[in-house]
């Protein structure tokens, strides 16, 4: 056998090809199912045992070398000439139409290049997660009506496997994972059992963050918040925080920012108010920091978490969320200038 690879080695060498045709030829030859190396291959298990080893390393260089061989001959042609006309005159004339970045990356990207500004990394995690990471470990009750099928899609019962609700899951798997100082920010598309209309869906994206330090405050918080929204809506923006409840933060609060359309005095779109809610935020409560293995008399965080089309609309001002997820090219077609 030994003579035989030998043989084959030499013609390897040896191999030329005038046409693509000619190569093909070559390659099933010797690299074919039923070609020499493959026949070789297989009379392998009648080789003496003390022959193994030698016949075992000369086939090898017999294979490598014939595909290296195959693929040099293979490149060779492909950087030819062909000496055609490489113009199509069956093309359009105008120009090609370039694409452009869709609103919610547009918006995904400018928050989180604000919070990267400010010390925060990004973090990602699945979108099919269990049920501690998305609700138990955030403090939620057993019989809390997040839980339910009505208001989230179950992939498997028992135990449960649902897709993501929100990303504070996110937050759970770096709070798992790694000891604080934590400065995250998580953005990714969540999902929510909701009726499709202009102004819900049931898939939307969301942008969280979190900081877990030594005395961090609620101060801390608001600044960061004051910071995000000047920087995302314009310097004469003013926000104003109201108590809410979430199970994950405590104190908790809904964040409103100065309507950006009518300047605070009050119109259709702020419904007269001169507000618009864009987020909730809060301190970390301690039972969660505690269910991921953080002393929570050493140190404390706040958390905050808002949905992009949200911000996006108010932005950009689109009226219809379904706009979002059609792919409507006239529709992305408006937001070239912003790119």
């Amino acid at each position: 056998m030994l003579a035989k690879i030998k043989q084959l080695l030499e013609e390897v060498e040896a191999l030329k090809a005038s046409n693509a045709e000619e190569l093909e030829a070559l390659r099933i030859k010797y690299l074919s199912k039923k070609g020499a190396v493959n026949d070789l291959m297989a009379d392998f298990r009648n080789v003496a045992v003390e022959q193994k080893k030698e016949v075992g390393m000369r086939l090898n260089e017999l294979k490598n070398k014939a595909q290296e061989r195959i693929n040099a001959l293979k490149e060779q042609f492909e950087s030819q000439d062909s000496g055609s006309d490489e113009i199509d005159l069956t093309r359009t004339a105008y120009p090609i139409n370039l694409g452009s970045r869709h609103p919610i990356t547009i918006v995904r990207n400018e928050a989180i290049d604000i919070f990267t500004r400010l010390g925060f990394s990004i973090a990602e995690g699945p979108e099919i997660e269990d049920d501690w990471h998305v609700f138990s470990a955030l403090n939620f009750a057993d019989d809390h009506p997040a839980r339910d099928m009505q208001d989230t899609f179950f992939i498997e019962a028992h135990p449960d496997i649902v897709l993501r609700t929100h990303t504070s899951s996110v937050q759970v798997r770096v709070m798992e994972n790694a000891k604080p100082p934590i400065r995250i920010v998580c953005p990714g598309r969540v999902y929510r059992n909701e009726a499709i209309s202009y102004r819900a869906h049931c898939f939307f994206h969301q942008i969280e963050a979190l900081y877990i330090d030594k005395n961090v405050s609620f101060t801390d918080l608001k600044q960061v918040l004051l910071l995000f929204a000047k920087e995302m809506f314009g310097n004469d923006t003013k926000i104003r925080l109201r108590p809410s409840y979430f199970p994950f933060t405590e104190p908790s609060a809904e964040m409103d920012i100065s309507c950006n359309i009518c300047g605070g005095k009050g119109c259709p779109f702020c419904k007269h108010t001169g507000w618009v809610e864009i987020l909730g935020c809060g301190m970390v409560d301690p039972n969660v920091l505690e269910a991921s293995g953080i002393d929570s008399k050493e140190y404390t965080g706040y958390a905050l978490g808002m949905g992009i089309e949200r911000i996006t609309n108010l932005k950009y001002q689109v009226k219809d969320l379904r706009m979002f997820s059609e792919n409507d090219i006239r529709f992305l077609k408006e937001f070239e200038a912003a790119n």
